[in-house]
């Protein structure tokens, strides 16, 4: 047995997965609120050797797919002219989606290089102890190795966050669960709802899901209303009535020695 990392009760080794082709790897999983944890990730150096794996094909898909989402959720319920945080943002390409629609977004990222948003990052904006509107994290939870501890830092920048993992239930057979992507060795950390919504409760914030996407905020928000955000034609509609100006122009300006007039 281990202690689980999210409510430290004593969890129960379940099965045993090749990781990275060469290492045995022990998950265990907890009895009371589902977090299914890998032994400690002595792999992670070697794993992380590319930040981002050659095997995540879908990620410019899936930045597609969150942009809108993303948009409809802060026009919905959030004030769209603050500033707001992708955490664990990567190559920076969602942060600069999200400008390039008028977003003012920042990305944090300790391990990977900004490709598409530098010069956007919350160190070269100077905002430590910024509060941020809203934080987005996706495909970030499950690469984490001390979930409560990086929740405790997200929660201390904004007291909304959206955020993307796939959860699993009793139906998930997880020796054959592809999620678990063992070939990559960077999912160490896999959730229910009911870990989520421990997660939540635990820094004061209300739980909403739906299809592998999660907020955590202290807003009381309604079924119907979080299930509507969801419909891409209601997010077309709806973020072209609140559209806004576009951050392209006056970001190159603020970069660039040589600044362009739009006129």
């Amino acid at each position: 047995m281990t202690s689980c990392k999210i409510c430290k009760s004593d969890s129960d080794k379940i099965l045993d997965v090749r990781t990275l082709n060469k290492y045995d790897v022990s998950y265990f999983k907890c009895p009371s609120c589902e977090f299914i944890q890998t032994e400690e990730p002595f792999w992670l150096a070697e794993a992380y050797s590319s930040a981002i794996t050659s095997l995540d094909i879908g990620l410019i898909r899936r930045n597609q797919i969150c942009a809108p989402l993303a948009a409809s959720v802060i026009n919905f319920w959030y004030d769209n002219t603050r500033k707001f945080l992708d955490y664990g943002g990567g190559y920076g390409m969602f942060v600069r989606m999200m400008r390039d629609s008028g977003f003012d977004f920042y990305r944090q990222d300790l391990y990977c290089e900004n490709l598409f948003s530098k010069n956007f990052d919350i160190t070269d904006a100077k905002m430590n102890g910024q509060k941020f509107e809203l934080l987005t994290a996706f495909e970030v939870f499950e690469h984490l190795t001390h979930p409560m501890e990086e929740l405790e830092i997200m929660s201390s920048l904004s007291e909304n966050i959206f955020f993307s993992t796939i959860t699993h239930d009793s139906t998930t057979d997880l020796n054959k669960w592809w999620y678990v992507i063992p070939e990559t060795g960077q999912h160490i950390a896999l959730y229910s709802k009911k870990t989520l919504l421990f997660m939540a409760q635990s820094v004061g914030m209300n739980f909403y899901s739906r299809d592998g996407y999660h907020l955590f905020s202290k807003k009381k928000i309604s079924k119907f209303e979080f299930n509507l955000v969801f419909n891409p034609r209601f997010q077309k509609v709806f973020n072209k009535f609140h559209e806004k100006e576009t951050l392209l122009y006056e970001d190159y300006n603020s970069i660039s020695s040589r600044p362009i007039n739009r006129g």
